[in-house]
Formats: C-alpha cells, sequence, structure tokens
C-alpha cells in the first residue's frame, strides 16, 4: 500500500500543503500559507524554519545573516526558539522587538525623528532642554542641550539625562518611516534575506503595507512568508487578509482539532476554505439554542436591542446548561465557556460592580480603561509571579528593568511591598492598592495609571467637576479588588479578545459559546443576516469581517462538542443562516420556558 494511501484526510491534504511550501522556500518566492482553525499553522511554520536550517543554516551563519521570525506575542515567541533549539540563524521576536532592533542602530534619523512623533509633540521644549546630568560640571565648558540619544526599554515616554526613552507607540512609526530610506532597506535585507511573519493577520496594518510599498516584488528583497489566517484576525490594528500580486498562495486544507460533524458545519460556515477532518468517520454533539419563543419585553437601546433582560439571560444560560449536562456534558473540567456578552455573565464570574463603574462594557470586558489595562497586563500577572517566587517574570510583568539590588534591604523592600500588595488583592478595594503602590516608592504603576490618578487627585483638591472619566476612576476605587481578580480571570481563560490570544490557537474538549448583546462592537443577529445577502456585505465590509471573525474562532474551539445560545432574538434570515449552518443537528427554542 503506497504512502498515500495510508494518511488520513488531514495528513494527505496537509501534506500537499506542504509540498506547495517546500517549493516556493526552494525558489524564493513570497507567500501566504493560510491555515484555518485546527490546521496545525505553528506546526508548518516550525517545519518550514527547520527545512531553511537544513538547506541554508551554514550559509547564513557564514555570512553573517539570519532567518527572521516576527511573532505577535513573547508566548509564541519563546515557543518557536524552543522548538527550533534557539539556533543562530534563527532571530526570532516580537514585531515591536525586531523593528527596534533594525532602526537601533540609526540614532541620528531617530534623533530628528522623535520631535515629530505625535506622542512628542507637547514636549518639544523638554527635547531640546535635555541636558546631561553625567557629563562632569565644568563652568568653562559651552553648555549641552537637546537629546543625543534614543532608548527603547521599558516602553515609557521619558528622558534621562539627554536620551529620548520611547513608547511602545513610537516604534512601528520610525519603522515605518526608516523603511523609505535606500540605506536602510539595504540594512535589513543584508541582515535578513528571509523574514516569516507569524500570525500575518494580527501584525499592524500600516507595517504590512510598508512591507508590501518597499520589498514585495522588488528585486533583491527578502523573501517573505506570512503564515495566518485572515479570518482569524480579531485585534483593531492588524492588517487582517494581505494581498498582493507577487505573494504565491498556500491553503493547507486540513483540520486536525475538531470531529468531523464540527468540520463539516465550519465548511459550510467558510466554504471557500473546506478543510478535511483527521478521521472521517469520528462523531461529535453540535447543540443550538436562542430564545425566540420568550414573549416578554426585550431590552432596548444601541448595545442592547433585542437582547433580553438580565434574570432572562441568566435562565437560558442555566436552562442550556442543564440540557447539555443531561446529555453528558462536564462544565467542571472539559468544557470551556465562551461569553460573548456581558451583564448577567458579570454575575456568573464575579465582577459584576463593573458594569455600574463603567458606561461602556468595552473599557472593562475589553480593556479599553487604562486602569483595567494596566490590572490585567502588568500588576495581576506580577503579583501572581511574586506569589510563585518567579522574581524575573514579576520584573518583566510590572514593566521594569531588574533592579539593582544593593543588599538584603532593597530586597526585602520589594517583598514587604508586595507580600502587603497580595494582603490588599484579597481583602481590599482599588483605591487601597492604587494608595499602596504610590506610597510604595517602587516603579509600580504605569504612566497612564499615574496620569489620570494624578489628574483625579487635582480635580478633587479644586473641587472641581468630574468628567465621565474621571467618575469612572472614583467609582472604581471602592470597587472591592477581588473582583479585579474575577475579571482578570475571565480574561484570562474565556474572552477572545486577550492580548495573548486568549482562545485564539487553544482548543477543549467542549465549548458553549454565548452570543448575546452589550459589546459596542459586535452583533451577532444583524452578521448572520448579512451572511445571505452579498450587497448588504458589501456595504458594511469592516463590520461584517469583525462578526464573522470572531464567530469563527468562537466556533471552531471544540474537539468533539458545540453548543451555541442566543439570548438575543433572531430575526427569520438570521434563524435561516443558522439552519443551513447547521442542518441535521438540534435546534432547541427555549423561550417558552423562561
Amino acid at each position: 500500500m503506497s504512502e498515500e494511501l495510508q494518511l488520513n484526510p488531514a495528513e494527505a491534504a496537509a501534506a500537499e500543503a506542504w509540498s506547495k511550501l517546500q517549493s516556493h522556500l526552494k525558489d524564493g518566492s513570497s507567500f501566504v500559507f493560510e491555515a484555518g482553525a485546527g490546521a496545525g499553522k505553528t506546526y508548518s511554520l516550525i517545519a518550514a524554519l527547520r527545512h531553511i536550517l537544513a538547506d541554508r543554516a551554514r550559509e547564513l551563519i557564514r555570512r553573517h545573516q539570519q532567518v527572521a521570525c516576527i511573532t505577535y506575542t513573547n508566548v509564541a515567541r519563546d515557543m518557536i526558539i524552543a522548538q527550533t533549539d534557539g539556533h543562530p540563524a534563527i532571530y526570532c521576536e516580537t514585531t515591536h522587538a525586531f523593528a527596534w532592533f533594525l532602526i537601533s542602530g540609526f540614532q541620528k534619523r531617530l534623533i530628528e525623528l522623535v520631535p515629530t512623533l505625535a506622542g512628542w509633540q507637547g514636549r518639544t521644549d523638554e527635547l531640546a532642554n535635555a541636558a546631561d546630568d553625567t557629563a562632569p560640571s565644568n563652568p568653562d565648558a559651552p553648555p549641552t542641550s537637546g537629546i543625543n540619544a534614543v532608548g527603547y526599554a521599558l516602553g515609557r515616554r521619558s528622558i534621562e539625562g539627554r536620551t529620548a526613552k520611547l513608547h511602545h507607540d513610537d516604534i512601528f512609526p520610525l519603522f515605518i518611516e526608516l523603511m523609505n530610506s535606500t540605506k536602510f532597506r539595504n540594512a535589513l535585507t543584508s541582515r535578513f534575506p528571509i523574514i516569516l511573519v507569524d500570525e500575518y493577520q494580527d501584525t499592524n496594518e500600516e507595517v504590512v503595507a510598508a512591507f508590501k510599498k518597499h520589498f514585495l516584488g522588488k528585486p533583491g528583497a527578502p523573501q517573505f512568508g506570512f503564515f495566518g489566517d485572515h479570518w482569524q484576525k480579531i485585534y483593531g490594528d492588524g492588517c487582517g487578509s494581505i494581498q498582493h500580486a507577487s505573494l504565491k498562495r498556500v491553503d493547507k486544507k486540513a483540520n486536525f482539532r475538531s470531529a468531523k460533524p464540527i468540520v463539516d458545519c465550519l465548511n459550510k460556515i467558510r466554504p471557500d476554505l473546506k478543510q478535511a477532518p483527521r478521521d472521517p468517520d469520528s462523531t461529535a454533539v453540535v447543540r443550538l439554542f436562542h430564545t425566540n419563543a420568550w414573549i416578554g419585553t426585550r431590552r432596548t437601546g444601541a448595545h442592547w436591542g433585542g437582547d433580553l433582560p438580565e434574570p432572562k439571560a441568566a435562565a437560558a444560560f442555566q436552562a442550556t446548561k442543564e440540557a447539555l449536562i443531561a446529555e453528558g456534558w462536564d462544565f467542571k473540567s472539559d468544557t470551556k465557556v465562551l461569553m460573548l456578552t456581558h451583564r448577567a455573565l458579570a454575575n456568573e464570574l464575579g465582577y459584576a460592580s463593573m458594569r455600574d463603574v463603567f458606561r461602556f462594557n468595552d473599557s472593562f470586558a475589553r480593556k479599553g480603561n487604562d486602569v483595567i489595562k494596566y490590572f490585567h497586563e502588568h500588576l495581576e500577572p506580577a503579583a501572581k509571579a511574586f506569589l510563585g517566587k518567579r522574581f524575573g517574570a514579576m520584573f518583566h510583568y510590572i514593566d521594569t528593568q531588574r533592579p539593582v539590588m544593593k543588599g538584603p534591604a532593597d530586597k526585602a523592600r520589594w517583598s514587604t511591598v508586595m507580600s502587603r500588595l497580595c494582603e490588599l488583592r484579597e481583602a481590599g478595594t482599588v483605591g487601597d492598592v492604587i494608595v499602596h503602590l504610590q506610597n510604595s516608592g517602587l516603579p509600580l504603576l504605569g504612566e497612564a495609571v499615574s496620569r489620570i490618578e494624578n489628574d483625579l487627585a487635582m480635580a478633587k483638591q479644586g473641587q472641581e467637576p468630574l468628567s465621565d472619566r474621571l467618575q469612572e476612576l472614583d467609582k472604581l476605587h471602592a470597587v472591592r479588588y477581588r473582583e479585579i481578580i474575577a475579571l482578570c480571570e475571565y480574561l484570562d481563560g474565556h474572552s477572545p479578545f486577550e492580548t495573548k490570544h486568549g482562545v485564539k490557537g487553544d482548543q477543549f474538549e467542549n465549548v458553549l459559546v454565548v452570543f448575546g448583546r452589550g459589546w459596542s462592537d459586535y452583533d451577532f443577529n444583524a452578521f448572520l443576516e448579512m451572511v445571505g445577502d452579498p450587497h448588504r456585505i458589501a456595504q458594511e465590509r469592516d463590520r461584517y469581517e469583525r462578526y464573522r471573525n470572531l464567530f469563527y474562532v468562537a466556533v471552531s474551539r471544540p474537539k468533539r462538542r458545540l453548543a451555541l445560545l442566543f439570548t438575543q432574538r433572531l430575526t427569520p434570515s438570521a434563524m435561516t443562516t443558522l439552519t443551513n449552518w447547521f442542518h441535521g443537528h438540534p435546534i432547541q427554542d427555549l423561550g417558552s420556558t423562561l
């Protein structure tokens, strides 16, 4: 029996994609490698890197060159480095770190450009008057002023001596501007003849546009390989689909994650990238619940229109769980609940006060508020690292360089401050935690948080009316910090919006997805209506793709069981879409039981 006949359908599809990818790696063509949910995109990226190493490692090292592998997150970077044994012919970093590595050597141009950046335009006097505090005092020497260096370490804007320290948001504009320089482009090409981009769809749109403008299709440019899936773009500044005449397309039409009935549904949702399952005889459970039969008054408003009132939404969620448990679902261990709605769910997850503090759910559920973002991305991971005695990770998360410990007193000071923080996390309010951090004398508070806290203090001191933003912060101070912990746990474990990709890329045995209103950016009934209306899709392309991508990411996570619950009213055209996609699977209306 031939090797091809021994392959299962997913393996056969993957082998076909690998053959095409190998040919492009060999002939130097730039390409887009499109891999849908469960296809094994990362596996193919690692295979491509290993193939390049086997073929060209010695040549690259001899020429002092490397393959650049640009990633979206530190987690992905670390995994790729581990999978390729930290080979010296591979430079793997986040896009920000890659950009800074390249631009940092062009100091003269950076010094010229920094005053033109949006974040620095109000600080021209500081830049002009920067002084070298480390230089010895010499009354006869002419005074020096203005920056003479540009650095990037903590991602905060500051001026230290005569060095301007950049913010994260400064890196891409500088990178893009420098790509206009032939000298810079030549330096990039000389160092990195091959550039592979992981999760290309989430890569900054303007950076990708600069790559297309200056490199793709140009003689002597690096070979680019874009690995990802534009249907899984769920971050605001990502480029999404990438199109260019010079890019060859490789589709990996495999699904190694889900059982065949779930793959069949995914293929109806996405017919242009039909996937082959690993096991064509595998079985799965797919259930769909909605609430159209409920005859009460539904919620109104731009963000809530058509959804159930809070008690009824909670009742629908509970009824769905009970029905699934009766069928053998285990919600304690192997089931992931993806809540694409906010309301009664905040009560379920332990952060109900957030709805009363913030005018818009996005402020806390998508970290639109700087303080919430700081808690989730910095303070909570740092506290957990401290409790786990992972002190290097602690300093990484609080976004500071590891301080020089001059003696036991310095270590004791950090330990005392962090220990008290952990006590306040459990027993104190948000205000208690903020005051503790302010009084600690340690670099714990981020720039944005310090600024808004100062604004609140000044407004209260001057007895000025509080803006909406400051009113929210004032209310947040009174919230028990335990609710912040609960919110962060939700963002880590349930939210597809989380920076480290949340559920995107993850897989679970069973998945229940709850679709409702409350998001400013999402209306899933509108999405389901659009599916059958090409004219409307053309008119509302951005909205449609935003709705579609999150829907696809959510429903493509399970291996064996998938259930969908809609708490918002679904129109006949929306129901038609669902019926077509999930034909042959039970569809139950819970409305009459609520």
